[in-house]
Order: C-alpha cells, then sequence, then structure tokens
C-alpha cells in the first residue's frame, strides 16, 4: 500500500507524536509498504520537502481561520493554496490511505483531501484534545469542528488510551464503540550510553517532562517537602523545561529547599537513561495524563513508578502490581506512595522486576502492527 502520515508535527522536533510516526513509517517500509510523511512546516524556515532517514518528508503550511481581521480576509487565499498544494502532492504519490497522528490543521486538511480522494482516513488520537499549553480545542471553533467531522468521517479511529477515546466520545462526537485503543510503544533495546548528572546527593526521586501546570511538578515538590525532614539525603530531581519552570524554582527557594531540589533543564537520552537507572523512584504528578511514555521508560529501565490517578497512565500501571497510582492533588497520598517505595527494599525490588515486564508489552513492533489492518477498510467517507 501507499500511506501517507499526517503528524501535526515531524522531525527536527522532538516529541510523542515524532516518535511514533518515524517508528510507525519504518516499520511499514520494512514490510513491504510505500510510506511518507506530510505535516505541518513550522517553523516556515524549514524546507518544503526533503528525505529524512529514508523517508519523503512534505511540509504544508496549512491555516485555520484566525479573528484578526487580515487574517480573516486573507485566510480564502491560503486555504486555496494549502489545498492546491495537498491535491498536488496526491497526485504525485496516490496513496492508499491518509493516516493523521495529533488532530490539528493535519486532520482539518485531511479530512477534506480523504473525501476529495475516495480513500480511507485514519484518525490516531494523543491527547491533543486535553494536553495543549494554551487549551486550544477550548480557544478554536475551526479546530472543534474540524475534530469532529473528521471523527465521524474517518473509516478507524485510534487513541492512545480509553481516557483519550472516553474524551473524545464525551466532547467531540465520536460514537461510542468506534475508537480503538492502540497505545504508544517503547524502544526495549535503549542504545544511548548513560550519562551521569552532577547532583548534591546520590540518592533522589525523579520528575521528567515539559514544565507546564499539566503536568503537576508543583505537586510533586509539595509531595517532596513532606519527606524532606524524614529522608536527609534524599532529594528531588525534575528535568525538562517550560513555561512552569521560573515559578517552580521560585517555589523551591520559598521553601528552602534550594539544596534539596535540582531542576537540570532538559535532559539529553544518555542522561534519561541515567536518571532512570539510578532514581530510587519515578513519579508522574500530572494533573491529567493522556498515556505517558515516560512512564514506559521508567519501567524499562527498572525505576519504581509511582503515576498519577488522573488520566491514561492507569492503563499502564497497575496499582500495587508494577508500579503505585496516587492522586497528585492529594499531597500526603502522593507522598505516601513515595514513602512507601523509599522504605520498603523488597516491594521497590519487586515493582521493578515487574515494571520491567510490563514494558514489553509495549514493545514499538507489536504496537506499530497493529495499525496494519486498520489502513485495509473501503469505508472512505
Amino acid at each position: 500500500m501507499r500511506i501517507a502520515l499526517l503528524p501535526s508535527a515531524y522531525a527536527p522536533a522532538i516529541g510523542g507524536v515524532e516518535e511514533l510516526t518515524a517508528r510507525l513509517a519504518h516499520h511499514l517500509m520494512e514490510t513491504g509498504d510505500e510510506v511518507e510523511v506530510w505535516t505541518i512546516r513550522h517553523p516556515l524556515e524549514l524546507p518544503a520537502r526533503e528525505g529524512i532517514d529514508g523517508l519523503t518528508v512534505r511540509r504544508f503550511e496549512l491555516p485555520l481561520p484566525r479573528m484578526a481581521v487580515g487574517a480573516l480576509l486573507r485566510f480564502p487565499f491560503d486555504r486555496r493554496h494549502a489545498l492546491g498544494e495537498l491535491a498536488a502532492a496526491a497526485a504525485a504519490f496516490d496513496p492508499d490511505v491518509l493516516h493523521v497522528q495529533c488532530f490539528s490543521a493535519n486532520g482539518v486538511y485531511a479530512t477534506w483531501l480523504a473525501r476529495r480522494l475516495g480513500v480511507p482516513l485514519v484518525v490516531s488520537l494523543q491527547g491533543e484534545t486535553l494536553m495543549d499549553d494554551h487549551d486550544i480545542y477550548e480557544r478554536s471553533l475551526a479546530l472543534r469542528l474540524g475534530l469532529r467531522r473528521g471523527l465521524r468521517r474517518a473509516a478507524a479511529v485510534t487513541g492512545c488510551s480509553r481516557f483519550v477515546l472516553a474524551d473524545a466520545e464525551r466532547r467531540f462526537g465520536l460514537a461510542p464503540g468506534k475508537g480503538e485503543v492502540i497505545p504508544n510503544g517503547v524502544d526495549l533495546a535503549e542504545l544511548a550510553q548513560p550519562e551521569s548528572l552532577h547532583l548534591p546527593f546520590e540518592r533522589f526521586i525523579l520528575g521528567l517532562g515539559r514544565i507546564v501546570e499539566k503536568k503537576g511538578f508543583d505537586l510533586l515538590l509539595a509531595a517532596f517537602a513532606r519527606l524532606a525532614d524524614r529522608h536527609s539525603g534524599l532529594g528531588l530531581v525534575i528535568g525538562g523545561d517550560g513555561p512552569a519552570r521560573p515559578a517552580l524554582l521560585s517555589s523551591v527557594a520559598e521553601m528552602g529547599l534550594g539544596d534539596r531540589v535540582v531542576l537540570p533543564g532538559p535532559l539529553d537520552r544518555g542522561q534519561v537513561a541515567w536518571a532512570m537507572q539510578t532514581a530510587d523512584v519515578f513519579v508522574l504528578p500530572s494533573r491529567v495524563e493522556p498515556f505517558g511514555i515516560v512512564v514506559l521508560e521508567a519501567l524499562r529501565a527498572g525505576c519504581p513508578a509511582v503515576v498519577s490517578s488522573r488520566g491514561g497512565a492507569t492503563e499502564i500501571v497497575r496499582d500495587g502490581e508494577d508500579g503505585l497510582v496516587a492522586d497528585p492533588f492529594d499531597a500526603e497520598a502522593l507522598a505516601g506512595a513515595i514513602e512507601r517505595v523509599l522504605a520498603d527494599d523488597g516491594l521497590a525490588a519487586r515493582l521493578a522486576e515487574a515494571g520491567r515486564a510490563r514494558a514489553t508489552e509495549f514493545a514499538w513492533d507489536g504496537i506499530a502492527d497493529r495499525y496494519r489492518p486498520l489502513y485495509a477498510s473501503d469505508r472512505s467517507q
């Protein structure tokens, strides 16, 4: 088959949707399919077309209407140009199916193109309706209507978790039972060479992710403050960057924990590998979490995990079996779950062993195989 994958972003950007698209594309090519990646051209300095790791990547400017007068006046012309470029790409590649990963403007235009070409549309939801920093789905009528139309016309819809599909049913009109859960995956053979961080303590709790309000690192800090007096040699490391980082640093200073909490900024793959292997416990304290690929990385590394009860991470970690689950809004409960791991070496070892086994259920090859049958649908809309 000829498959056009349409992620909301792709390399050189780095993130979950980019990783999913790259893994899926190469797996499909290895099994004999022809694949191109069509994505949003952002920033505009990126080339309209290039080859990346043996893949043809095409980028398009895909405008949506905005309320500014100038933008509204230009929109019909910009939209016509975008549709023309997509039609030209379709004429050149002649795709048998369009597969959208992470619905944004890419999904709005793919819905139109699939109908024009008479080919199936597959939509994979990755939590974009829940985790956008600016709550774009609350602010953009065009995106809300576009997603509703895309879900209605799609031959198949997948979500990275039941939590994500339930949100699509509740807020965006996904027909109950139409969506299928296909989780994200993890590379079981991490090749990154561990690279240590220079820390003022030897034992530490680890948090990793984009430092935004929804990720709940302020809640993790509040839980750590309850543990600090009982564990004098214990530190907290929160790796990552984001707009909430300055406020988090201010809170650390106000609590007098400057020598106990380190925010090293973004970590490279080697540093992540070392931190996962070295930490006493990994904590995902999200206020809402569609899935949690970073949880899979912790399980793979054998790092005992405590995850938020608010969202899809509970579909990875089974409480008391291969990790612990706690409500991050309850600082005492979150601190208590962390304390259980810190105070019980036997529990920590059992969770580590079970977590490694659990991670094997999310190997990328097996995940990618689950998408292939969806492309055979003849229910083009």
